[in-house]
């Protein structure tokens, strides 16, 4: 079985003796050996990449883009062989990886046009005006720069679009950051083949040695090291509560707090209202269940809980939800890990007074295969055990009955962070319900109308975050284009000579971007 190394910058590199196994969750058979990062090995990542960083920030923006598609040309180039090593240590369908792998080249290419249309840069100017009174007008200019080195925390549910060359090192490396990720211990081979295919994209069109690299170990030893150097100037994570909370912990404590954008997991509530109830039950049943348990639960945005106002008609309507939930099927999971942790998940709610199991899916005794389960209580419940509002990742959801629309507004109230928050309703369902709109958009980061939060389209206009515990940072994304500005900062230039000023705020403007000119939009020369 080949042993692989580390990928620090173009060379590889195996100077440790531990080592990382790789293994099909389907079978449990071994795919691969992998040499784990010693700390010298991580610490000539950062150097590289601190060193990358002064030529990578000034490359173009055309130059950037260039990168970005060919770095997308060779992920698509590597085509089953890919996938099917990627099936492999995932037991993800064929097709999900197919899709997931156009996904990682589609968001690779948008941030490369947006690279090359330039507004991004949110550039502004304000000229001189020596003649103002009482005090003359100074030429200052505004414009986004990049932070310096970032590590990525490769995600387990996303083996490519959040691992090697997904979204966070896409981003990164479009606001002109050179990027280290720690690649995921459940699929170290597909982050082995991808890291080779940026390598080769870098090499291709010129960049610097250092503006990438992967690094095989574990989160607590190698992944923490990499926080606390201070060369890192910003984190990319999604994962769990505690380990994304540990790592934001780490950067806060360092004597220069850096930013760590953590994506921690999410119940993604759905209310179903009372209208809509009565009159689409059947259809809602089926949709919710398979929304449940796509993917056997492992998006971040399943919904995991269900609240709807209880009457007559709600009784019908958990019948049909019982219905469609017997039909779900079993899965395997990512990881063996993961598995326990589902399984621990609903052994607690099934511990708790006031839980019961409304229906479970298909069964298997198939390793690693998480049979679907959905529970169901009510507010009061709820209210005295706050626990069950929490993620369980994995094919399962709760469905908590309120006493009233006010009731049902309390539990709106009482949530906490969250990615997404769904309401299905009639128009008249949906006027009369307006103040629970009003609370969903105080605690998520996208509020979905008569759909299912799973599916989330990867654009300009997405909104993948979410207040606290959802991420550490709920101003931010990391899914579509505004996910570049977590990885920068403004800076202004007074008085600064046309010679040196950056060429997106020259007089000129010879990259022909859109800039905010004494108050107005303009792609002219001044």
């Amino acid at each position: 079985m080949i042993e692989r190394k580390q990928i620090i910058g173009f060379e590889q590199s195996a100077e440790g003796k531990d080592m990382l196994h790789s293994v099909n969750p389907a079978t449990g058979e071994k795919v691969g050996d992998f040499y784990k990062a010693t700390a010298d090995e991580a610490d000539k990542a950062v150097e590289k990449a601190t060193a990358a960083f002064q030529v990578y920030r000034k490359k173009s923006g055309k130059e950037k883009a260039a990168f970005l598609d060919a770095i997308a040309s060779e992920i698509l180039a590597l085509g089953d062989k890919l996938v099917t090593i990627c099936c492999t240590e995932s037991a993800l369908p064929k097709g999900r990886i197919e899709g997931e792998m156009g996904r990682t080249a589609n968001q690779l290419k948008m941030f490369a046009t947006l690279l090359r249309e330039g507004s991004w840069l949110d550039a502004r100017i304000e000229t001189a005006n020596p003649d103002r009174v009482p005090a003359p007008k100074p030429d200052i200019r505004y414009m986004q720069i990049p932070l310096g080195p970032v590590v990525v925390f490769g995600a387990s549910n996303f083996p490519l679009a959040f691992s090697a060359a997904g979204g966070d090192t896409a981003s990164a490396l479009a606001a002109g950051c050179p990027v280290i990720v720690k690649a995921h211990s459940a699929h170290p081979a597909t982050s082995e083949l991808v890291a080779k295919a940026i390598q080769k994209a870098a090499k291709a069109t010129d960049m610097p040695d250092g503006v990438f690299s992967l690094l095989f170990g574990d989160g607590s030893t190698i992944g923490s090291q990499l926080v606390k150097h201070p060369d890192v100037k910003a984190v990319g994570f999604t994962g769990s509560y505690t380990g994304g909370k540990a790592l934001f912990d780490l950067a806060v404590r360092r004597e220069v707090p850096i930013p760590v954008y953590a994506e921690m997991g999410s119940t993604n509530p759905v209310f179903i209202l009372p209208e809509m109830m009565r009159n689409e039950a059947e259809a809602f049943a089926k949709n919710f269940a398979g929304s449940v348990t796509l993917g056997v639960g492992q998006f971040c945005t399943n919904p995991g809980m269900l609240i709807y106002e209880g009457s007559e008609s709600g009784k019908d309507f958990t019948i049909k939800l019982e219905a469609q939930f017997k039909q779900t099927n079993p899965g395997v999971m990512l990881a063996t890990n993961i598995y326990k942790a589902y399984k621990k998940g609903v052994e607690h709610h099934l511990e708790t007074n006031g839980v019961e199991v409304l229906a479970k899916g298909q069964h298997s005794d198939a390793l690693n295969t998480a049979s679907p389960v959905l529970f169901k209580t009510d507010s009061k419940v709820l209210h005295k055990h706050p626990h069950l509002s929490e993620e369980i990742f994995g094919p399962s959801s709760i469905v908590v009955e309120a006493e009233s629309k006010k009731d049902m507004l309390k539990i709106a109230k009482n949530l906490s962070g969250h990615l997404t928050a769904t309401v299905h309703g009639t128009e008249t369902d949906l006027l009369n319900h307006a103040d629970l709109l009003d609370i969903l958009e105080q605690k998520v980061g996208r509020v979905i109308i008569n759909g299912f939060p799973t599916g989330v389209e990867v654009n300009s206009a997405m909104v993948h975050g979410g207040p606290f515990p959802a991420t550490t940072d709920g101003r931010s994304t990391s899914v579509g284009t505004a996910a570049i500005f977590r990885f920068t900062r403004p800076v202004a230039y007074q008085g600064m000579p046309q010679a040196l000023l950056p060429d997106e705020l020259k007089n000129t403007n010879p990259l022909g971007i859109w800039r905010l000119v004494n108050g107005g939009m303009s792609k002219e020369g001044i």
